[in-house]
């Protein structure tokens, strides 16, 4: 005979009908973005009264603020090779499950300024790191190229759903990457591949 499970406390269950509205709430501003999304969309979506998600988040923007927390990838302090290891490593884990609440604010930041602001708190000292980690004269633009390839590569693959990007499996797409992003973050720059003018 099994034993009954045990009774949640107060606490407990405030955490638990809190992160359940959170889990509605990321996905439904990943599918549909700030604007389209409503509370008692979120609501329903959670299986609460839409006063509840007030009661516990006071404002849509204060539930989008919570749900779009994006916790920044812990960079090494070593040179670029491996800063690029752990840039593809990062990108891996969010190929193989889909990143709701980097979602969130990608479908949402081009129409809201809240969305605009998160992303750019969360990218700007990563890209800071990335930029002393390249010792090239333009390293800040080898960074954003990187930055640039990662949120693409993400975009690309949940919200456009466009080729053979969406279901390709992330070990295929990081090992095609791979030496790209190891030529961005090289000490030295590639070969010039300028063509000579052409004799007239």
């Amino acid at each position: 005979m099994t034993e009954p499970s045990p009774r949640l406390t107060r606490a407990q269950q405030r955490r638990q009908t809190e992160e359940g509205i959170l889990t509605a709430a990321r996905q439904m501003f990943a599918e549909l973005g700030y604007e389209r999304t409503t509370i008692r969309a979120v609501a329903r979506a959670a299986g609460v009264d839409a006063g509840l998600v007030m009661h516990y988040f006071d404002s849509k923007d204060n539930l989008f603020s919570r749900a779009a927390d994006l916790p920044a990838d812990e960079l090494p302090s070593g040179g670029g090779e491996e800063i690029v290891e752990v840039l593809l490593a990062s990108l891996s884990g969010r190929l193989d499950g889909e990143p709701v609440a980097s979602l969130a604010v990608l479908r949402s930041m081009l129409t809201n300024t809240d969305a605009a602001e998160r992303y750019r708190a969360a990218a700007e000292p990563q890209l800071s790191q990335i930029t002393t980690a390249i010792p090239t004269e333009d390293a800040a633009l080898r960074a954003s190229l990187l930055s640039a390839i990662v949120h693409g590569v993400i975009i690309e693959r949940y919200l456009l759903r466009l080729g053979r990007l969406a279901d390709a499996s992330p070990d295929q797409i990081i090992e095609l990457l791979r030496p790209c992003f190891q030529t961005l973050a090289a000490a030295e720059m590639p070969p010039s591949t300028v063509r000579p003018a052409s004799a007239s």
